[in-house]
């Protein structure tokens, strides 16, 4: 059963074409039922909201950190508006930081923008696909002499790889040794819709799922 900031999540999601039903070609090949695409959170109100779901996200979690990383680029915003959230709504003011794709090499130069790395530092990012953000924002943590302390994602497929019987948030958490959270994952997809008794879109997941998904 999904809890209230989900339920309010997927319909944020649905509402603002973020998430949608039908027929859709992913880069693996897949015809999918349902896409994605967290680029669509382009208002002040949609990625306040989106904020405020990432920081119920990694309160529940109860991972223990202390900075947030932003990978260029979408992580960029979410790591913003999640530490915004933290301190807003859970009583957490933390620093935060991202990356530049390229080293500035004129004024304070450097790659990362924000606070220094230090100490336990949690990734915030949107999905996973190849998984070479959460790389090489870890490669860059570490490189600080900081530690990553997880990653937390807005959804989880849950769908095993082309080659491999792990989906890519378990091969990240199997490869890196960290823990990885979402808000959602594809059985909270299926049941809010069993809930919302969206018969035609509940059959599409879940005939999807029996076919890619991961073992339990």
């Amino acid at each position: 059963m999904t809890s209230a900031y989900q339920a309010e999540f997927i319909e944020l999601c649905m509402r603002l074409g973020v998430l949608k039903f039908g027929s859709f070609r992913l880069k693996s090949g897949r015809e999918s039922p349902y896409f994605f695409n967290a680029g669509l959170f382009n208002t002040g109100e949609a990625i306040a909201a989106v904020g405020r779901a990432y920081a119920a996200t990694i309160a529940a979690s109860g991972l223990p950190f202390d900075m947030l990383f932003g990978p260029a680029y979408k992580g960029i915003p979410l790591a913003t508006v999640t530490a915004a959230a933290l301190a807003e709504r859970h009583g957490r003011s933390l620093p935060f930081a991202y990356n530049r794709k390229e080293a500035k090499d004129h004024g304070e130069g450097g790659q990362i923008v924000g606070g220094p790395l230090a100490g336990r530092i949690l990734i915030v990012d949107d999905v996973i696909t190849a998984g070479t953000a959460i790389r090489e924002s870890i490669e860059l943590i570490r490189a600080a002499q900081a530690q990553p302390a997880g990653v937390v994602l807005a959804l989880d497929r849950q769908e095993r790889g082309a080659s491999s019987a792990l989906s890519a948030v378990q091969e990240v958490g199997a490869h890196f040794g960290i823990p990885v959270v979402t808000i959602l994952t594809l059985a909270d997809l299926i049941g809010h819709m069993r809930s919302r008794g969206a018969a035609l879109e509940l059959s599409g997941m879940m005939a999807y799922r029996d076919r890619y998904g991961i073992s339990d």
